[in-house]
């Protein structure tokens, strides 16, 4: 029989000037504690104003920030409760 799922929510947060684009990412998780990530993306003066690409490639970035944060607390947390190093599974 299946458990009911526990879902997330991830936040992102966008501050752009006219070169450059921050992404902050927030994850709370079940047991209270946050996971915060950023992400940066920077246009070169020869291209064309496009934010919602700065965006993309900003939220991409802290997104990826966000999951390796996770990865890492989840096996701390194997470590700890087996008392042995656990091994990653990278992608």
């Amino acid at each position: 029989m299946m458990q009911t799922a526990v879902g997330w929510h991830v936040e992102l947060e966008f501050e752009e000037d006219s070169h450059r684009t921050r992404a902050a990412a927030l994850v709370r998780l079940a047991d209270g504690s946050e996971v915060r990530a950023h992400g940066y993306a920077s246009r070169h003066p020869v291209d064309s104003n496009q934010p919602r690409v700065g965006e993309e490639i900003a939220g991409a970035r802290a997104l990826n920030e966000l999951a390796m944060k996770l990865l890492t607390k989840a096996h701390d947390e194997i470590d700890e409760a087996s008392g042995r190093p656990s091994h990653p599974l990278m992608p």
